[in-house]
């Protein structure tokens, strides 16, 4: 552990749960990287995503959004291929696409698709979906409205999915944001996260909460102190 980071550390309380505002605030003065660093919330949930019908996803829109300008590919043809460029996506094509991506090529963080054009992006699912890139109906990624889609990721649209243990991370902005917009975004994630409850979750469904930037120390959130609780 470095110096700073153990500086950071010790001023961290490991046994109390912090009020989201107050958590907040300390993940802001404990960063101390030269770069603005993201800042995640870390959600626990009592779900098994091993199980079909307890699997949690979902995407929410943040209010301030994630302070990152996101690189947006768009496989679109046509009409659709204006509208997604004028729309700001910043590469869009159809087999030249592919042949670029086939050839190494994956310069994009976000991809989104046409319904008709995805018979042939699925040949790409051996590349995309390993790195969770694969344009999908359930998270607004294959639409024929490309430009609300690529509207809503400049926006700062970011997408969650629990892994094996139940654990969920989701960024909600950077350092550099004031207070009150980190916790804004914070609170429509934590929102969308307990609407996405399944119905089949039994007990406790959010059992722990945390948050921290990218080189700073965890801290506990009070679960009590956040908006909507299930």
């Amino acid at each position: 552990m470095g110096k700073k980071m153990k500086t950071a550390v010790e001023k961290v309380d490991p046994g109390k749960e912090y009020p989201l505002e107050e958590a907040v605030n300390k993940v802001k003065e404990l960063a101390y990287a030269k770069f603005d660093e993201t800042v995640d919330l870390a959600f626990s949930l009592g779900v098994d995503p091993r199980k079909s019908d307890q699997m949690v996803r979902g995407t929410v829109v943040l209010p301030h959004g994630t302070g990152r300008n996101v690189r947006v590919l768009v496989f679109a043809k046509g009409e659709k291929e204006k509208e997604a460029r004028e729309a700001g996506a910043d590469f869009v094509g159809a087999e030249d696409m592919i042949e670029k991506i086939n050839k190494g090529w994956l310069d994009f963080e976000k991809v989104v698709a046409t319904p008709d054009i995805m018979g042939v992006v699925g040949k790409l699912g051996k590349i995309l979906g390993p790195r969770g890139l694969m344009p999908n109906p359930k998270l607004g990624t294959v639409t024929f409205d490309v430009a609300k889609a690529v509207k809503e990721i400049k926006a700062g649209k970011v997408e969650y999915k629990a892994e094996k243990a139940g654990v969920v991370h989701v960024p909600i902005g950077k350092v550099s944001f004031d207070q009150q917009k980190l916790i804004d975004n914070a609170k429509a994630i934590i929102d969308s996260v307990n609407r996405a409850k399944p119905s089949t979750s039994k007990g406790k469904y959010l059992k722990k909460l945390c948050i921290s930037s990218t080189m700073g120390p965890g801290l506990k959130v009070d679960i009590n102190s956040v908006s909507a609780k299930r």
